[in-house]
């Protein structure tokens, strides 16, 4: 071994967190080896966990995220906004800074769902609107619903743990970068490295990697269905892992150049071809319709946003079980990514104000997303409600894969959108890998920001064998089996990002002044000590001295 290999070597065993990281891979390697034992027995367990989480915390999930969503908008146009994230200046533009954050994970769903979601809430609306199925009626309402799980809530999610990571350890003497640290003031500075921030830190090691490695498996079968749909490329198994093992080398290859030569290049070119897809699709697509079903879907969003994040089902036939399946999956899903986005965003967010980092994570990427469904969303709806385009195998086999295949089939020159949307496909997967390895790394250090090589590529190999994994086992249940088992880590999480939520009112409070109260009043207790009164000089009043 030379002496650099070497050097690699002593540079990863030192700076790793060896609780951390052994628990967070074994934990990992463990879920994975137990579907190859006993598939069906895990598969029963992590289900029959899974029901009695939707049962029992699915109202918690809901008020949560709904207040989170509260707070994060009061910081956005409130005084708090103003708090500044260290004493540096920003690292990245605004347009990096943005395309970062949005591409850190979170655009790879908006790509793989955007031709999609919207086919199912119109064949299965929300019972809160009281809308028939497959007519006319439920277009705008599948648009709506989809906007409010992909715009403010999800992205919410993210960004108070970036907030919470971000500000505690830039505005904090020897707090580092990880997960754990957005407790700070609830578990003490000088506990950050106790029995409870260890726990915070695995489970999130584990969450990361099971939500991260399902969706890449959904972006990675989604590359693959369209070989086979349009060039009719079936691959099989060894194909699988030739595509992913491909995908996994070229994030390997982008996560050691470095957040700054990697990841933010690497983003801005995808957000390019983000917008020059969805424009496309404007044009080419029913503009006139887009526009009047953005519009309509918008105000509904807007009018009704409260009763759709409170939304529990009770009094309608069937109400908690469609909430269960979509809003409550949803919410646990971003939750069980809440510390790799999260991490990821505090790594990018130094310099930056509380309002700017508030901002960007729900207001200007929800910009972004909202005319990504409409369009998208918008478009393959109208296609198959007049006819264009058949989504009906779709809807009818749970085949999401296929969907964008089908959509851009029926634009003119629909073989150049398939290979650009393949393209979008496959350059969210490798950013999305890239920053949640860099984050899992980061986790297992204790919180270092730029960890050693032998720990990224670690870390990558194991999400990308994971993802490839479940793309092989899903046809028996196996991923539908780990994404419960990522709603069962996410539901904690929920509670971890009200407590992060907590410590940033609490900080911002003692600190900055109070916003609702003044800073004198007492929440409990007596508020001041009774002082004696002095004694009244009479019914005549003060009695002044003739003395100068």
């Amino acid at each position: 071994m030379s002496d650099a290999d070497q050097g690699m070597v002593d540079e990863f065993l030192e700076e790793i967190d060896l609780v951390v990281f052994a628990f967070g891979a074994l934990l990992t390697v463990g879920v994975i080896a137990a579907f190859f034992i006993n598939q069906s027995a895990v598969t029963d367990t992590i289900g029959d966990v899974y029901g009695w989480v939707v049962e029992y915390l699915n109202w918690a999930l809901l008020v949560i995220v709904f207040l989170i969503v509260l707070f994060l908008l009061f910081l956005i146009v409130g005084p708090w906004g103003k708090i500044k994230m260290g004493d540096e200046d920003p690292e990245y533009s605004f347009f990096s800074f943005f395309a970062m954050l949005y591409s850190a994970g979170f655009a790879a769903g908006v790509v793989f769902w955007g031709p999609t979601e919207a086919l199912f809430y119109y064949d299965n609306p929300s019972p809160l609107f009281g809308v028939e199925g497959g007519t006319a009626e439920a277009i705008p309402i599948a648009i709506q619903q989809t906007l409010f799980h992909w715009a403010l809530p999800q992205l919410a999610v993210f960004t108070i743990m970036g907030l919470a990571i971000g500000y505690f350890a830039y505005n904090y003497e020897n707090v580092p970068l990880r997960v754990s640290s957005a407790l700070t003031p609830i578990l003490g500075k000088e506990n950050l490295d106790g029995p409870a921030a260890k726990v915070v830190d695995i489970l999130a090691v584990f969450a990361t990697i099971g939500g991260v490695a399902t969706s890449l498996g959904f972006i990675g079968s989604q590359f693959i269905a369209g070989l086979s749909y349009q060039w009719g490329i079936d691959l099989g198994n060894v194909g699988i892992l030739i595509v992913v093992t491909t995908m996994t080398l070229l994030f390997t290859i982008s996560m050691v150049l470095g957040v700054d030569k990697g990841i933010r290049r690497l983003s801005n070119f995808n957000m390019i071809l983000f917008v020059a897809l969805m424009l496309a699709t404007f044009i080419l697509g029913p503009t006139l319709f887009l526009l009047l079903l953005g519009s309509q879907a918008m105000g509904g969003m807007i009018a009704d946003f409260t009763s759709m994040s409170l939304y529990t089902g009770t009094g309608s036939d069937g109400g908690t079980g469609w909430m269960n399946s979509w809003t409550v999956f949803y919410w646990a899903w971003a939750l069980s990514w809440s510390p790799f986005a999260g991490l990821f965003i505090a790594r990018i967010s130094k310099g930056r104000t509380v309002r700017e980092v508030a901002f960007t994570g729900i207001g200007a990427t929800s910009a972004a997303t909202i005319p990504w469904f409409t369009f998208v969303g918008g478009t393959a709806l109208r296609y198959h409600h007049n006819g264009t385009a058949d989504f009906s195998s779709v809807i009818a086999n749970n085949t999401p894969e296929i969907s964008g295949f089908i959509l851009f089939e029926a634009f003119p020159l629909g073989t150049v959108f398939m290979i650009a949307f393949m393209i979008l496909v496959t350059t969210f997967f490798i950013t999305s890998a890239d920053s949640s390895t860099l984050a899992v790394s980061m986790m297992t250090t204790g919180g270092k920001a730029n960890p050693s090589t032998i720990n990224r590529v670690f870390w990558g190999v194991v999400l990308g064998l994971t993802a490839a994994i479940l793309m092989i086992i899903g046809g028996s249940d196996g991923t539908s089996a780990l994404q419960n088992a990522v709603i069962i880590t996410g539901a904690p999480f929920a509670f971890v990002c009200f407590l992060a939520m907590c410590s940033l009112i609490k900080d911002f409070s003692s600190s900055y002044g109070r916003v609702l109260l003044q800073d004198e009043t007492v929440l409990i207790g007596s508020g001041t000590k009774t002082e004696p009164e002095p004694e009244s000089p009479g019914p005549g009043g003060p009695v002044e001295s003739d003395d100068d």
